[in-house]
């Protein structure tokens, strides 16, 4: 099926005065499609190979315009749908609304679109399960795949001698530490209008969906999905920020284990930090792109990445490799 025009032109509204020429005309510009007989809404940025990139929880494909903007800029044809009951497209029917529905309909997305090749897969939480599912489940649509701070292991955190699991999470423990994803102030100022212009709306239109993610979102086991992946060696960076009480450090610590150890980076940032800082996010997807067009062609290595915003520093053979601190989920390369 075709697509409407733009229903809005790339840029438009655009609040940030600061933003350069080059990234204006890079903005997304924002279209209306049919997925299965249902109006879908996405975004769409740049030329070059297609990066399909999948939102969290409770926004939707224009909470990161920035973000995106900058990955378009770096010559990759960006496309964000916004997910079944977000940002305008219809939710799901009840018999399909599971992780596999959500993945069904990703994949009937990019038929709508006309994209039959494989693409570089990028989710973002609760979009970084669909994207685990799809990968899994229709493995002909994905080349690579890209979590950032992504829903879909089984840990939650180690108290004493025991690693305690996501079922025994509460949901009071989960509200208290989105909180953290706000603060500190300078964060609040760039994540919190996001928040509100985009999470609110979608409550409005649709609150049984967004109630109904919600719990998907906290129940999420995907180790089985990701264990496949793992044996068919598909190429997965794993990103998680250093800040972040959402997904915990041992849920990203078990998600490398279980996927073979990953190319795996941690960021300076907490959940949401590719909405709060899309300039470190551009900075660090670069590196991304990089390091998974060479896992695309070589065996997964057991080293991972720490990326802060740093200058660059010498370290082993392979270009910035360095020793692990103390502090670090894994061995270094800093930016």
């Amino acid at each position: 099926m075709g697509h409407s025009g733009p229903l809005q032109v790339a840029g438009a509204g655009e609040p940030d005065g600061t933003a350069h020429d080059d990234r204006r005309a890079h903005w997304l510009s924002w279209h209306q499609i049919e997925v299965d007989g249902r109006p879908a809404a996405y975004g769409e940025a740049g030329s070059g190979p297609p990066v399909v990139f999948l939102h969290g929880w409770g926004l939707d494909h224009r909470a990161y315009k920035r973000a995106l903007a900058r990955l378009a800029a770096h010559g990759m044809r960006v496309i964000a749908p916004a997910l079944p009951g977000f940002g305008g497209t219809r939710a799901l029917r009840p018999e399909s609304f599971t992780l596999p529905g959500f993945a069904r309909w990703v994949a009937d997305f990019l038929d709508a679109l006309g994209i039959s090749e494989p693409v570089r897969l990028m989710g973002h939480s609760f979009g970084g399960g669909v994207a685990i599912v799809l990968a899994h489940d229709h493995p002909e649509r994905v080349h690579d795949l890209v979590l950032i701070n992504s829903i879909g292991a089984s840990a939650w955190v180690r108290r004493g001698d025991e690693l305690q699991t996501i079922e025994q999470r509460s949901l009071f423990d989960w509200g208290i530490h989105f909180r953290d994803d706000v603060w500190p102030l300078d964060q609040a100022r760039r994540v919190l209008p996001v928040i509100v212009s985009e999470a609110l709306p979608n409550l409005v239109r649709e609150p049984l969906s967004f109630v109904r993610v919600a719990g998907m979102a906290r129940r999420a086991d995907l180790r089985r999905e990701l264990e496949e992946l793992r044996r068919r060696r598909l190429p997965v960076v794993v990103l998680w920020g250093k800040r972040d009480r959402i997904i915990t450090r041992e849920s990203f610590e078990e998600m490398c284990d279980v996927l073979g150890q990953p190319q795996a980076m941690t960021v300076e940032g907490s959940h949401s930090w590719l909405i709060s800082d899309p300039d470190a996010f551009a900075e660090v997807m670069t590196n991304v792109v990089d390091v998974a067009a060479r896992a695309g062609g070589a065996k997964p290595t057991r080293r991972r990445r720490h990326l802060a915003r740093t200058q660059p520093r010498t370290g082993a053979a392979g270009g910035g490799a360095s020793e692990p601190g103390e502090d670090d989920v894994c061995s270094c390369a800093t930016l």
